[in-house]
C-alpha cells in the first residue's frame, strides 16, 4: 500500500537540502555532492544514480529524480512546446522505471529533475511533475513547477496537473528553467574549454568566471563554445564595455584613452598590461574564438 505520508516525508527532505546546496554552491552541483545525497533518519538518500531515472531504497512505488545526461544539446529534451521530453527506460513501456514514472504521473508526485551540462555538473530544477505519458513516442511529458512549497501527505484537487492555470503556470515556469539552462551550459562549457581560467588575466577562482559572448546575446550570439571567452568578472566588464578588444590573431588591444590614463595599480596591471598580450585559447581547434566573430566585434571595440 502506497505511504503517502512517507512518500512525502522523503520529497520534502530531498527539496529542502536541495535548497540549500543550491544557497551554498549555485545551481550548478557536482554529481559527487548528488550521489552522496541527504540526511534522513539516520541514512544518506542519494538523489542520482547512473540510472537515468533513480528511486532510492527508501521509497517503493516511485522514482525521485529523472537526469537527462550531459553529453547532448540542451535543447534535445524540450518539445516546440517548452515540456521536458523525457525518454522512457528502454523500449517496454513496462519496465519498472516506466511503471514508476507512471506512478508518479498518476498520483501528481512531484520529483527531482537534473540536467546534466557536463560530465559531473548538474543544474537540479524540483519540483516537476509528469504530466504526459506518449507510449507510441516512447516518451514522458515533464513540467515544471515554480511553486516550491511543501508537499501534503494527502492529495488535492488545486495540486492537479490538468487545471488549465496550473498548466499554464507550469509552462511558463519550464521555459524559464530551460532559458537557465541554456545560459548555465554554456558557462560550463566554455569554463571547461579554458580550463577554468581567465583567458586575459589567468585567474583561476570558478566563483569569479563568467562566459562572455563574442558575438553578445542580443545580437544572436550562439550559444557555443567558439562564440565565447572566460573571463573573470573584471575583464568580462571591460570586454562588454570596449574598454579593450580582442583582434582575430588573438592579441588584446587596450582602448588608446586608457592606455595614457593615470589611476591607480588595477587600471595599470589589470587594463593597461593586457595591451598586446595574446589570450589564452582552448587546446582544441573547434573550440578556440571563431576568428569571424572576433572580427566582427573588434570592430565594434575599434569604432567605440
Amino acid at each position: 500500500m502506497f505511504d503517502r505520508t512517507w512518500d512525502a516525508t522523503v520529497r520534502n527532505a530531498a527539496f529542502e537540502w536541495l535548497k540549500a546546496q543550491v544557497a551554498t554552491y549555485g545551481d550548478v552541483l557536482p554529481r559527487t555532492l548528488l550521489v552522496e545525497g541527504f540526511p534522513l533518519e539516520g541514512a544518506r538518500v542519494p538523489l542520482l544514480s547512473p540510472k537515468g531515472i533513480f528511486k532510492p531504497r527508501v521509497l517503493r512505488e516511485a522514482p525521485l529524480s529523472i537526469t537527462t545526461a550531459p553529453n547532448g544539446p540542451y535543447d534535445d529534451a524540450f518539445g516546440p512546446n517548452d515540456l521536458l521530453r523525457y525518454r522512457y527506460r528502454g523500449e517496454d513501456p513496462e519496465h519498472p522505471d516506466n511503471r514508476g514514472l507512471r506512478f508518479a504521473m498518476q498520483e501528481r508526485l512531484p520529483l527531482v529533475y537534473l540536467h546534466g551540462l557536463v560530465p559531473g555538473r548538474y543544474v537540479p530544477a524540483w519540483p516537476v511533475f509528469v504530466v504526459g505519458d506518449h507510449r507510441a513516442g516512447l516518451t514522458f511529458t515533464v513540467a515544471v513547477d515554480e511553486e516550491r512549497r511543501r508537499w501534503p501527505a494527502a492529495r488535492s484537487s488545486s495540486l492537479a496537473v490538468r487545471d488549465d492555470a496550473e498548466d499554464a503556470r507550469r509552462r511558463y515556469a519550464t521555459a524559464a528553467v530551460r532559458q537557465r539552462l541554456h545560459q548555465r551550459a554554456f558557462r560550463e562549457r566554455v569554463l571547461e574549454a579554458y580550463r577554468r581560467e581567465c583567458a586575459f588575466c589567468r585567474f583561476r577562482h570558478a566563483e569569479l568566471l563568467d562566459a562572455a559572448h563574442i558575438v553578445p546575446d542580443a545580437e544572436e550570439g550562439e550559444p557555443v563554445v567558439a562564440n565565447g571567452l572566460a573571463l573573470c568578472k573584471l575583464h568580462h566588464a571591460a570586454f562588454d564595455r570596449n574598454f579593450l578588444g580582442v583582434r582575430p590573431d588573438y592579441v588584446v588591444q587596450v582602448r588608446r584613452d586608457l592606455l595614457t590614463e593615470t589611476d591607480g595599480p588595477t587600471l595599470v596591471h589589470g587594463i593597461q598590461a593586457l595591451h598586446g598580450v595574446r589570450i589564452r585559447v582552448p587546446r582544441r581547434s573547434a573550440l578556440r574564438p571563431d576568428r569571424h566573430r572576433l572580427e566582427a566585434r573588434y570592430e565594434t571595440f575599434r569604432r567605440a
